[in-house]
């Protein structure tokens, strides 16, 4: 399955009581596909506040965006979490839904092995039948799915990629070792050029919320040869890539779609939205 280049972990727009704004999540997928030529949505991502999501939620959300997408856009559903049997329920789930594949994160907190996470991705990935897509992101699990790891998973049949954040070395590892045909993206905004010109296919991206236009121009530039064209696009992209994230994600860029006229919503604690000099700091990164 084709996901494309350009992923988008999607918000998930919330309303003044923090309840679902569903109104809100219908014009903010649209607004994705159609304006920022997202390829792929990821639904209930970190970046979709899954921590703080009931199950009902989640659900919910999976569902609407299937029925949403029409075939625009192919939905990833985040089912991933430290408890294996539960991770399987979800996914499987998920797939009843309709979406078209898994985002599964390594295990956070309880910090299992390396042999521990390659059995929970196999047990999860063998309970369905859709495509998985493994989610290394060491700064919040707290766990490394070393590139060995990845290699070896990338031989279960429906694993078929990863998102990784352990930076360009282990991506070169990973690119390198593992199965034909299985794909490497980048979890990090700012290291999407460096991960294309060690082999990535593309990026699950948080900043494409509001600058996918322009992160898909560099990806096509570096894809058809000119590297100096990408090159120029990700310097004037940097300030936005580092700067979404200089307080808790996803509050700034949730700041950034109000300032666009979205309906992105406030974040569930123990998140809080932009203070009135985050929110500064944000819109003067568009100005």
């Amino acid at each position: 399955m084709d996901f494309g280049r350009l992923i988008t972990a999607m918000i998930t727009p919330f309303n003044s009581d923090l309840k679902i704004d569903w109104d809100g999540f219908a014009k903010v997928f649209d607004y994705l596909i159609e304006e920022q030529e997202s390829d792929s949505l990821v639904i209930c991502g970190t970046t979709g506040e899954s921590p703080t999501l009931t199950e009902e939620e989640k659900l919910q959300l999976f569902e609407a965006a299937v029925k949403r997408a029409k075939g625009r856009c192919k939905i990833i559903a985040g089912t991933g979490s430290n408890d294996t049997a539960h991770s399987i329920h979800l996914s499987q789930a998920a797939e009843k839904l309709g979406v078209d594949a898994l985002l599964l994160a390594a295990p956070y907190y309880n910090r299992p092995s390396q042999e521990g996470l390659y059995q929970h991705f196999k047990a999860v990935a063998e309970s369905v039948s859709i495509p998985v897509i493994l989610y290394n992101v060491p700064s919040r699990s707290v766990v490394n799915i070393d590139a060995d790891t990845t290699v070896r998973l990338s031989h279960i049949p429906n694993i078929v990629a990863t998102k990784d954040c352990a930076g360009t070395d282990q991506l070169t590892r990973i690119v390198s070792g593992a199965a034909e045909d299985f794909l490497v993206y980048s979890g990090d905004d700012s290291s999407a050029l460096p991960a294309l010109s060690v082999g990535a296919h593309g990026i699950v991206s948080v900043a494409s919320h509001v600058v996918g236009k322009e992160m898909k121009r560099m990806i096509e530039a570096y894809s058809s040869g000119n590297v100096k064209a990408a090159a120029q696009l990700h310097a004037q992209l940097l300030p936005v890539f580092s700067g979404l994230f200089t307080f808790p994600s996803p509050a700034p860029v949730k700041h950034a779609l109000a300032l666009k006229g979205l309906p992105a919503g406030g974040v569930r604690l123990p998140l809080l939205p932009a203070t009135e000099d985050e929110g500064r700091f944000i819109a003067s990164l568009f100005q």
